[in-house]
């Protein structure tokens, strides 16, 4: 480490215009901070937008990250600003790394969440490695979290505004992860400062919505994107218990998980023997579903 320079922002010794930094900008307010903040310190920034699926259904959807309308945010503010700013293609990493998990999961009764997918196999893996390719000697985004020096290394840590904090999504960070990965947002207050913040730099995304929706299911429709991935998963058919006796019917097992009651129509006296029965023979009750008979 140089004694020339003291240590700057991102924690290296030496001049802002000499440490490169790519942003990883999804178009949205955060991570546009996040760089316009960089710039105006003086560093060398990159701004990379990844294109993860196919956006065309989703260019006119707000509340739906990556979408068409987002890259071209994210480009405007790179202009705007003044540092180049690349599109890349990651829609096949994406569907094998995430989507494909995301359709097996939903039809295991499970509940996926692939954003910690995405951060864990597209982001903080592919993503890092085009940064180090570009010889940028960290990388930032705008998550809510704060990374911080600890006796063993860099740690991560709650960010301070507690409505925001996003640590559940990266849970999964390596420590070499770590290292090479920044969080300037991750300190602040609220949202409300992340804003004042945009509107100060002049930042077209300054008012822009949150994202919402999980950015391959723009309109919210879950099942229908399961339908298209796994032909046959809507299919109804029939609730049955460990007899075989047919309890009721299901709409399609991709619109049930793991332990559900609700919406099954099979609830009051069969439920309520089943828990008798437990209670006395120390075994529960079991149902299944199984495709309709054709």
């Amino acid at each position: 480490m140089s004694l020339d320079h003291p240590i700057n922002s991102l924690g290296f010794a030496k001049p802002p215009s000499e440490t490169r930094v790519v942003v990883a900008m999804s178009g949205g307010v955060d991570s546009s901070v996040v760089a316009a903040q960089l710039k105006s310190e003086g560093y060398d920034v990159v701004g990379v937008t990844l294109q993860l699926y196919d956006h065309g259904a989703a260019l006119a959807k707000k509340g739906a990250c990556c979408a068409g309308i987002d890259i071209h945010d994210a480009r405007r503010v790179a202009e705007d600003m003044g540092f180049p700013h690349y599109v890349l293609d990651y829609e096949n990493i994406f569907r094998d790394a995430v989507i494909e998990e995301f359709a097996d999961s939903y039809l295991a009764g499970a509940t996926p969440v692939p954003c910690i997918r995405c951060n864990e196999r597209v982001k903080f893996k592919d993503l890092l490695n085009t940064a180090k390719d570009l010889d940028a000697d960290c990388m930032a985004t705008g998550h809510y979290i704060q990374r911080k020096m600890g006796p063993l290394g860099a740690e991560l840590h709650c960010a301070t505004d507690a409505n925001r904090d996003q640590s559940y999504f990266l849970f999964s960070t390596t420590q070499e992860q770590l290292d090479f990965l920044r969080f300037p947002l991750g300190h602040l207050a609220s949202k409300h400062e992340t804003r004042a913040l945009a509107a100060k730099y002049g930042l077209v995304v300054a008012d822009k919505p949150d994202s919402q929706d999980i950015c391959f299911v723009p309109d919210g429709n879950y099942a229908g994107v399961i339908e298209k991935l796994r032909p046959g998963a809507i299919e109804p058919g029939d609730i049955v218990d460990t007899n075989g006796s047919v309890l009721g019917h299901h709409n399609g097992v991709i619109h049930y998980t793991i332990g559900q009651r609700r919406g099954l129509g099979i609830g009051g006296t069969w439920l309520s023997k089943c828990v008798q029965h437990a209670h006395r023979a120390t075994r529960f009750c079991a149902l299944s579903v199984r495709p309709k008979q054709k």
